[in-house]
């Protein structure tokens, strides 16, 4: 990755941090980007050819800047990985969540994501090439409960596939991970109690509980965002990966099953019995 410019979003701790390190040992210029000033600049210093930006990047403004840095610092603007994000509140169940609650978590998740790619995909199309990295969470399958955390990642997915598609006849890839590792939102006495509240209500399983509760550091992580972000990975695009510890996999691509077919121009609209009847039964 010698002579190519990075931007990680999220970079000054967890796994942001541990891909940031990553990327520049391998020889990638790094803006290391995080909202805490102080955070930002103990990264840069223990970080190889890195400079910082801090603040939200959810801001149209700081987003363009993230780039522009980049570009001037470095040159080119080659990778953008997307870390950056927040626990789910332990509150944010349907029944109690706030409006103003909700719309804070789509900003941290989906719109950090929107307005970094928006600035980041016409520079990486001009120069002939780039890879986007974007950060989800099993919890887009619902598992997990809540409702902002899970509906962000899940935009996430569907936001970094819509880019792929519409990108690849650029030379620009895009691809998500779904982590697993032990960070400060994935610590602490809160966040185990969560964990087993959810295993009780049986939204979790006993294996993912137990994943859950002893996850491995972000350096078991870090690797798999460094191989989309470089060469290895030119035809890889619009897909989703998981990386936890040594557990690497993928998410299918959802497709349609058939449950019954007719054609319209000579049948009528299925009834509401002969729908009962036949999702029953399939």
């Amino acid at each position: 990755m010698t002579g190519r410019g990075a931007v990680v979003v999220g970079g000054t701790r967890g796994i942001g941090l541990a891909v940031a390190e990553l990327l520049a040992g391998h020889g990638a210029g790094v803006v290391v980007n995080g909202r805490a000033p102080d955070a930002v600049s103990e990264a840069v210093q223990r970080i190889p050819n890195a400079v910082g930006m801090a603040g939200s990047p959810a801001e149209p403004e700081l987003a363009d800047a993230l780039i522009d840095k980049c570009v001037d610092e470095f040159g080119r603007i080659d990778i953008l990985v997307n870390c950056a994000g927040t626990a789910g509140l332990a509150a944010e169940s349907i029944l109690n969540i706030t409006s103003a609650q909700f719309r804070d978590l789509l900003d941290a998740h989906l719109g950090t994501v929107f307005e970094t790619c928006r600035a980041a995909a016409p520079r990486m199309v001009a120069q002939g090439g780039g890879s986007i990295v974007n950060t989800s969470s099993f919890a887009f399958l619902g598992d997990y409960g809540g409702t902002g955390y899970p509906a962000g990642k899940g935009g996430v997915n569907a936001l970094t596939m819509a880019l792929a598609a519409e990108l690849k006849q650029h030379g620009v890839r895009a691809n998500v991970v779904c982590p697993g590792a032990k960070t400060r939102l994935s610590t602490g006495q809160e966040y185990q109690d969560h964990i087993e509240a959810l295993n009780r209500r049986g939204l979790l399983d006993d294996a993912s509980t137990r994943a859950a509760l002893d996850a491995p550091p972000p350096e078991y992580v870090a690797p798999t965002y460094a191989y989309l972000a470089g060469d290895l990975a030119e035809e890889v695009t619009g897909q989703i990966f998981i990386a936890a510890g040594g557990f690497v996999g993928r998410f299918d691509r959802p497709a349609p099953a058939v449950i019954a077919y007719r054609d319209h121009r000579d049948s009528p609209p299925w009834s509401v019995d002969e729908l009962h009847e036949l999702i029953r039964k399939g």
